[in-house]
């Protein structure tokens, strides 16, 4: 197995996870409560990880490299309250609006 991502924000590491078993990679999440260890393990050392088979290594690297990249597009106004979205987002943030409904 191979480190793929970590992140001090568990969150971001559970959002990547999440992104590849999208794509039917299984990633292992390591250091996944560890936080307790801060103040006697060095910082880097209990920060979230993800591990993924060597056979999924690159498809797993590319998937990653792919969510990292900022989102193609342009931004999007939504009809129902105004907001202004980013290309990224699919359902207004503000009010939870389709952009199907541009």
């Amino acid at each position: 197995m191979k480190k793929v991502f970590t992140h001090e924000n568990r969150m971001i590491v559970y959002n990547m996870k999440n992104l590849l078993q999208g794509e039917g990679i299984d990633a292992l999440l390591k250091n996944e409560f560890s936080g307790g260890g801060v103040g006697d393990l060095p910082a880097f050392d209990i920060w979230p990880e993800l591990w993924v088979d060597d056979a999924h290594l690159a498809q797993a690297q590319s998937v990653l490299r792919h969510a990292a990249q900022a989102s193609p597009g342009e931004a999007w106004r939504c009809r129902e309250c105004g907001e202004t979205n980013d290309a990224g987002f699919c359902i207004c943030w503000n009010c939870g609006q389709g952009i199907e409904a541009e």
